[in-house]
Formats: structure tokens, sequence, C-alpha cells
């Protein structure tokens, strides 16, 4: 089995706002992207993929004020976006939070995870609408929305429906201009460093650096305005 870098999670207390962020940080505007019905969430986007990470974009995410409220009262957002110290965080800047892995063996990779006694959810079909049709894919989000050890453990998400002979035809680097900025390195420092290297083998997941520090997500990319580095900080 194998994952990849698939994409980096940004989370803004606004769309309006993780679009100044993104202007005023890395010196380029987001592209357009889409809204998620099932989470109340909607999204900018915008390339980063480089030959070490060939599929990697970054997504700028924000619950949408004008999405319906989830029929079950006690539904829990993706990416922890419904915690309240990441939503106290956010309303003063957008930070860095997560990030998701690609595989095409999501429930072999899930299965991969429970042998080492984590839970990562079950296989969540979405889907949006892009300029290029319908985008669907599986995602692993758990019911209470945890991302685990602090962002650093990924989603994992597979494109694509189980019959589809492409299934990244339309995964988003596929549309999305080249932006300007790349991914340089992930590096992830975590208190538990031992079990989320067990994780990540048992995933098959390269181009992550991990060491044993205070929890923190560090993303370098190279931009218009220079090296930048997102940390998550721990949250």
């Amino acid at each position: 089995m194998k994952t990849h870098i698939d994409h980096l999670v940004v989370m803004a207390h606004t769309l309006a706002q993780g679009v100044q962020w993104c202007e005023a940080t890395l010196g380029i505007t987001p592209a357009p992207g889409g809204e998620h019905a099932q989470y109340g969430t909607h999204n900018r986007l915008f390339k980063i993929a480089t030959p070490a990470h060939p599929l990697a974009y970054l997504e700028i995410i924000a619950i949408n004020p004008a999405a319906k409220k989830p029929t079950h009262a006690e539904a829990k957002r993706w990416f922890d976006l419904d915690d309240a110290a990441l939503q106290a965080a956010v309303a003063l800047e957008p930070r860095l939070i997560h990030f998701v892995a690609n595989t095409d063996e999501l429930q072999a990779a899930r299965s991969a995870l429970k042998a080492q006694g984590i839970e990562r959810g079950p296989a969540v079909h979405a889907s949006r609408h892009s300029r290029r049709g319908l985008l669907q894919w599986q995602i692993t989000v758990r019911e209470d929305g945890q991302r685990l050890f602090n962002g650093a453990l990924p989603s994992l998400i597979q494109w694509g429906q189980a019959d589809d002979t492409e299934p990244l035809r339309l995964h988003p680097r596929n549309s999305l201009p080249r932006s300007g900025v790349s991914l340089q390195s992930l590096a992830v420092t975590h208190p538990s460093a031992d079990k989320l290297q067990a994780a990540y083998e048992a995933l098959g997941l390269t181009g992550v650096a991990l060491a044993t520090g205070p929890a923190d997500l560090v993303a370098t990319l190279k931009t218009p305005k220079g090296t930048v580095l997102l940390h998550s900080h721990g949250l």
C-alpha cells in the first residue's frame, strides 16, 4: 500500500478572510472551489504540486454561513471545524490545521490503522460541482469530526467512484492552473511521534518528515513572496 500527500487544509473564519490572508501571506489569489452540503462548508483552492508531491494542492476551508444546518443536531463537521479552540484561533488568522493523504486502497488503509489501534473513521461519500463536472470522492470522517494527533494523522481520500477507470481524471490538480506556489516540504513534530511513525508506515505514507517534539505541522512553501512556513502550532 502507498499513500501520498493529496492536499493541505487551512481553516479560515470566513472564505473572504481566507482569500485576504492568502493574498497577503502567499502573494496569490486562490481559485474558486465549491460547497460541501453535508458538512456546511465551502472552500477555495490552489495548486502546490511538485515532482515530489505531484497531487498536492492547498484548500482554504470555512464554515458556510448560508448552508443549512445538519438535520442531526449532534452532527459534527469534518476536520474539527466545530472545535472551539480552532474557531477562536482562526478568528484572528487562518491556520494550517491538517493534511489529507491519497490512496487507491481506502478500506485497506482504514484496516491498517485499525490494526494500530486507530479508528480513522468510516469512508464517507462526498461530492461537489466543479467546472469540469461532478467531483466525487470517498474520505474518512469520524462521527465526532476529530482529526486526531493534533491534525498530524492524515484523513484518507480516494477519488472517483469504485468503478472509475480514471479515478484521478477530475482531481483538482488537473483543473487548477499553476499558482506560483509550490510545496517544498511537510514536517510533523509530535509527542507521540512513535505512534505516528507506525501509522505512517502502515499506510505506506512517504514525503512527510517526522520527529518527536511539541505538536506542530509545518508546511514550507515557495511563493511569490519568498519562502513561507505555515504552522499549526499544535491546534
